[in-house]
């Protein structure tokens, strides 16, 4: 089994279940409030252990009592979280409304994610050089994601990115990264294109690739998911379930897809491991609570 390294954030998220999201100005009465561990890093490397992986973290936490309860759930969840640096600030937060289609908004406190630097990465450099696979979203600095992507690439490992949430990225990154998973909003905000149909989310990914991304997942929801390499362009579609919280779709996919991928190398059997993860996920409430284990999965 391969190791996976995911540098990334860690959060609490607290989360409001609302009938409706309010607009601009809008004032609505919420129905429950829940402390949920989460963070992108952290819901990624925890949806990979709970399949099963070998998953070093490299990241940091506040001095506070949230900081507590986000280790522990990826610890239970089987993360090694050994190399995890608590720093004298707060720990990250996020702050989600959730409304009774599973449609949410998301603000994000950065809090000691903020504090994730290059003389942290090289301290830890060994862990990455030990590891296959190293993977990176954008919930950190992206000078530090900049870096990690060129120490992770000088020792020749295969680089991962969730370009979440969404910045525009300059070559320096897009040539260090040899899959790129972002949804259609990251896609659009990362090219510069409009995208109103599969044509446009085929122009726009193969741009990514003319800037030498090798391959490139989009994430289109219920819509399922576009592949797309030099030489082949695939939709794929998605599981049918009756979805409840949509919150950690994406980090439940890039789980299960990198999860399966560094094993089998193959793409087709890892997007349907990341789609059947999302799935599970969707229909449960939360962020790391909604992620299914390896065997939820497999009976999927």
């Amino acid at each position: 089994m391969g190791k996976i390294v995911v540098i990334g954030s860690i959060n609490l998220d607290l989360v409001v279940e609302v009938d409706e999201i309010p607009k601009l100005g809008e004032t609505v009465m919420g129905n429950s409030l829940s402390q949920i561990p989460g963070g992108k890093g952290a819901n990624q490397a925890v949806a990979m252990a709970k399949l099963g992986c070998d998953v070093d973290f490299l990241g940091k936490v506040g001095n506070d009592n949230f900081a507590d309860l986000v280790l522990e759930s990826m610890r239970k969840a089987g993360v090694n979280t050994r190399n995890i640096k608590k720093e004298n600030t707060s720990t990250g937060i996020a702050l989600i409304n959730v409304d009774k289609k599973a449609n949410n908004n998301i603000i994000v406190i950065a809090g000691a994610n903020g504090e994730v630097d290059e003389t942290y990465l090289l301290g830890h450099e060994e862990i990455i050089k030990n590891a296959d696979a190293v993977v990176f979203q954008l919930e950190i600095p992206i000078d530090t994601v900049k870096f990690g992507l060129k120490l992770a690439k000088r020792h020749n490992k295969l680089t991962v990115l969730n370009p979440a949430p969404a910045y525009e990225l300059d070559d320096e990154i897009i040539e260090n990264v040899d899959i790129i998973i972002p949804n259609e909003h990251e896609l659009s905000r990362l090219t510069h294109m409009e995208i109103k149909n599969e044509i446009d989310l085929t122009v726009a990914s193969k741009s990514l690739i003319e800037r030498n991304v090798k391959k490139i997942i989009v994430t289109l929801g219920e819509k399922g998911a576009l592949y797309v390499d030099k030489n082949t362009t695939k939709l794929y579609p998605a599981y049918k379930v009756n979805a409840v919280d949509s919150t950690a779709a994406g980090d439940a996919f890039i789980g299960g897809f990198v999860g399966n991928y560094i094993q089998t190398k193959d793409i087709n059997k890892a997007i349907d491991m990341g789609q059947r993860t999302a799935a599970i996920s969707i229909q449960r409430f939360g962020a790391q609570t909604s992620l299914p284990t390896l065997e939820e999965v497999l009976n999927f």
